[in-house]
């Protein structure tokens, strides 16, 4: 149960990365529904290099569940794997608290395809992956 819990949050991680990456390659693939919108208008415009960047650091964040885990070998004490991933869990309930505006679950602009998008998708994956990265830092950090 352990190592399935590990391998389901960190290919999630990767589908999230392999999701940025071609964004990245075909801008216009999701841009209605991935940035926080004010009448109609994004609130930004991200580029190609913050959104492959934003990839790399969801493949990245597989790599340490999966390392946390057990899976692969980094060279890193179960500790500090462990405490980077409760870091990454704490990241991920702020994202889906949000800043109380636009993002998150008790943000006060709705109404637009992201705040629908954001309020039951976006924000819910990111409490059950943190309930997931929680998990397996739990179960194997020393």
């Amino acid at each position: 149960m352990n190592l399935l819990v590990a391998q389901i949050v960190s290919f999630a991680f990767v589908a999230l990365a392999a999701w940025h990456f071609y964004m990245a390659l075909v801008p216009r693939s999701g841009r209605r529904s991935a940035v926080p919108t004010v009448e109609g208008r994004p609130l930004f415009v991200p580029s190609r290099k913050a959104t492959v960047l934003v990839g790399v650091a969801l493949f990245f964040f597989a790599g340490l569940v999966a390392a946390t885990a057990g899976m692969v070998s980094v060279g890193l004490s179960p500790v500090v794997l462990s405490g980077l991933s409760y870091a990454l869990a704490v990241g991920l309930i702020a994202r889906a608290v949000g800043e109380f505006k636009y993002v998150g679950f008790f943000k006060r602009v709705r109404g637009s395809r992201f705040a629908t998008l954001d309020a039951l998708v976006y924000s819910p994956v990111c409490v059950l992956l943190a309930i997931g990265v929680v998990f397996v830092a739990l179960r194997h950090g020393s």
